[in-house]
């Protein structure tokens, strides 16, 4: 495609968005069928006399490989300040980021240049995203902040187990966030729940490859919110890297807390560490301290939590020496070793209670 049909597509794209959204009542955006290059594109409201607005996005939309069409801070799409969005139809977003990977430091470099996050949400409320599917993001693959009110359901994100830093969901800043019915294979977190969330419900996940489940990172910045009420329940992990994953940097430069936190009726299909709470995370070959996590990690519960380790260690709860963790709850636990001995557990800084099913054994 030309620089000139790239460009009026992109003026296309924006033309139908400015006209939806200066729409009045129910509105309805339609991207029909056919494959589209599309680079940097923001969707941003308020759409003030707009009472619901519909993208169905049957497309396939392909983002331009060219790095130097985002300029500092852009993501591939972006939807911004819309109240009562649905997005479904099917559609794909490609995110082509095999072309950009090798150009990610950032798993070995803390001060990396991020690239894009295929398709983001910023401060959208009630929004649906329903039978849409994420291939190939160069970054995330999709990102919340500081949404309220978003439901996703039937979503398919994809990409290599070696790809790097290509969350499948992304969460940060927002509450009322419900993820259900879907399917996620990535090389990162197949959802990570950042710093400053609250009322999230993540239920009927399929996730793998990747590593797994995870809240966190926390306490790598400073004035991170609290987060809250979490609910990770009836879901499969199979092949991961980690199970469900409590991670919290040490050296955190301020406090904050995560607490009331419930996994449950999750199967572990041959995964790395399915139960696994670090308060030492550091993912660089060296950190700059050795001082602990500041964050305050309580009233965490893990029920009926089964399957297969590929660790010996299938359960580790290595919380902070500084705030060690308080009220950890294991019920119903049978994690069974792949190998020839039975699976183990480890535990740092923390008294949990069992109750029910213990395998591994509880920590003594």
């Amino acid at each position: 495609m030309g620089k000139l049909a790239f460009n009026q597509l992109a003026k296309a794209f924006m033309a139908a968005w400015k006209a939806a959204c200066a729409a009045v009542g129910v509105v309805k955006l339609h991207i029909p069928a056919g494959t589209y290059l599309i680079g940097p594109t923001k969707f941003a409201g308020p759409c003030k006399n707009v009472h619901s607005l519909t993208v169905n996005m049957k497309g396939y939309l392909k983002a331009t490989t060219d790095l130097s069409q985002y300029v500092t801070g852009d993501d591939w799409v972006e939807f911004a300040w819309v109240d009562m969005l649905i997005l479904t139809g099917g559609g794909t977003f490609d995110g082509q980021g095999a072309v950009s990977w090798p150009y990610n430091k950032c798993p070995t470099n803390k001060h990396c240049k991020v690239l894009p996050t295929s398709v983001k949400f910023v401060a959208t409320s009630n929004t649906l995203v329903q039978n849409i599917k994420s291939l190939n993001s160069k970054f995330f693959h999709i990102a919340l902040v500081g949404c309220k009110n978003f439901w996703g359901k039937n979503i398919q994100i994809t990409a290599p187990s070696n790809s790097p830093n290509t969350d499948g969901i992304h969460i940060e800043r927002s509450t009322g966030v419900t993820i259900y019915n879907s399917v996620i294979g990535t090389g990162d977190d197949c959802i990570s729940i950042g710093h400053s969330n609250s009322e999230v419900l993540l239920s009927g996940i399929s996730c793998g490859p990747g590593h797994g489940i995870s809240i966190g990172s926390l306490g790598r910045y400073h004035n991170e919110g609290d987060v809250r009420g979490l609910v990770i329940k009836d879901s499969t992990l199979a092949g991961t890297s980690n199970g469900v994953r409590i991670k919290t940097w040490e050296n955190s430069p301020g406090t904050s807390k995560a607490v009331n936190m419930t996994f449950e009726n999750i199967v572990m299909n041959s995964v790395a560490n399915p139960i696994i709470i670090d308060q030492m995370y550091c993912p660089y070959s060296s950190c700059a301290s050795d001082a602990p996590s500041g964050v305050i990690l309580s009233d965490i519960f893990f029920r009926n939590i089964r399957g297969t380790s590929t660790t010996p260690v299938a359960v580790t709860l290595r919380c902070s020496r500084g705030v060690p963790c308080k009220n950890v709850n294991l019920q119903d636990v049978n994690l069974k070793y792949v190998g020839q001995l039975p699976a183990t557990a480890s535990c740092m800084n923390v008294k949990a209670s069992y109750s029910g099913t213990q395998i591994p054994p509880p920590c003594r």
